[in-house]
């Protein structure tokens, strides 16, 4: 889960690492009582979780309260590469003499954990990364180890930030550690970490990515969810405990196991290009129990979404055997009831599937089909969706 800046400041702030005053407003109304509040000079940013949004004009200086709430009335409703702005964060303003990066990210390809750091930072620093790649340094770091503030001189010393900012910057990347760390993130991204003309280090701005398979660890977590972009089929999909994620597409798929309904994805849409292009329209994995409620479930989800025409039950019976799957489609629509009204291509693989067969066969239910290969099934069911 990507955070709002605001959030990851509070996050920050929670943690100790230094940044400005800063507090969110909804209206421009609302931002000028929080730049009153503030005082002084603010910077009105918009709140998308999309990067490019300076150039894109969503952060603005104001100058006093009056100028904030011209400003974010500018920026409120704004639309940043499809992202539309209902929240603006109204921060102090800090005389900048010196812009710096820093990010702690999970660097899946090494298995491990990595720190880069440049004192080139800014909105450019995507270019930096490309043009003079030497200006970032990128340095390891040990999940069991960590970042001590001995990790942190020396990360800090390959990255050449100069010597009067050093000990603050390896402070607050220790700090940033902590959050990481405590907080189960997957990336910790500061840019601009700032020193400003007092000499202070400042994170001016902030992205956090939180990983979502430690959310039972987190409870405080949940609160950081953005209800109003959350997709409502994957809330409730959240809800039933089901591993669901909306596509764009015609035909809905119900699978046991990850790597059978990613492959069912890959089949569909190959199938689909013979029927006027129809594609899959999710990933749903039900894992290993097939039971009648969970069935039941999937299926609720799949055939609430408007753009579903067609569904596709593909299922491997191993540790749940085939027979014990169809009878878990026969007592979901039973279940369902008038709610499940789209046709359903069944193909049963695997343990007991002659008796899985055999049970789908006597309910006879209208709805369902079933064909004995996974090509024919797909080919089927996008057939079913074009028509």
């Amino acid at each position: 889960m990507d955070l709002f800046e605001y959030q990851a400041r509070d996050l920050f702030e929670k943690h100790g690492v230094p940044v400005l005053a800063a507090a969110i407003a909804t209206t421009a109304d609302e931002a000028q009582v929080v730049a009153t509040k503030i005082g002084g000079k603010v910077v009105v940013k918009a709140q998308v979780k999309v990067g490019g949004r300076g150039k894109a004009g969503g952060v603005k200086l104001a100058e006093n309260p009056a100028d904030a709430r011209e400003k974010a009335g500018a920026i409120l409703g704004m639309d940043i590469k499809g992202h539309i702005v209902r929240t603006v964060m109204i921060a102090a303003a800090a005389p900048i003499e010196s812009e710096y990066y820093l990010a702690i990210l999970l660097d899946r390809s090494n298995r491990t954990f990595l720190v880069m750091a440049s004192v080139s930072g800014g909105m450019d620093i995507e270019e930096v990364a490309h043009t003079a790649p030497e200006k970032l340094a990128k340095i390891p770091v040990s999940a069991v180890d960590g970042i001590s503030a001995a990790k942190a001189k020396e990360i800090i010393s390959a990255a050449n930030f100069p010597a009067d900012v050093a000990d603050q910057v390896a402070s607050v990347l220790v700090k940033l550690w902590e959050v990481f760390q405590s907080e189960d993130a997957t990336l910790v991204e500061v840019n601009p970490l700032v020193k400003t003309k007092d000499g202070k280090v400042i994170a001016l701005d902030g992205k956090v990515t939180l990983d979502d398979n430690a959310d039972f660890r987190q409870p405080d977590h949940e609160a950081l969810i953005d209800q109003a972009a959350e997709n409502p089929l994957e809330a409730a999909a959240k809800e039933k405990g089901l591993n669901y994620v909306k596509l764009e597409g015609e035909v809905g798929i119900i699978g046991n196991g990850a790597g059978l309904v990613m492959s069912t994805l890959d089949v569909v849409a190959y199938a689909g290009e013979k029927h006027g292009g129809v594609r899959p329209a999710n990933f749903l994995d039900i894992g290993g129990g097939a039971s009648a409620q969970v069935m039941a479930d999937g299926l609720s989800i799949i055939l609430g979404d408007k753009d579903v025409k067609s569904v596709f039950v593909n299922v491997f019976g191993g540790i749940t055997a085939c027979d014990a799957v169809a009878t878990g489609i026969v007592q979901a629509l039973e279940l369902l009831g008038s709610k499940a009204t789209k046709p359903i291509v069944v193909r049963l693989d695997g343990n007991n599937v002659m008796e899985g067969r055999a049970i789908l066969n006597k309910a006879a239910h209208p709805l369902v089909q079933q064909l004995d290969t996974m090509d024919g099934a797909a080919d089927r069911a996008a057939e079913l969706a074009a028509k």
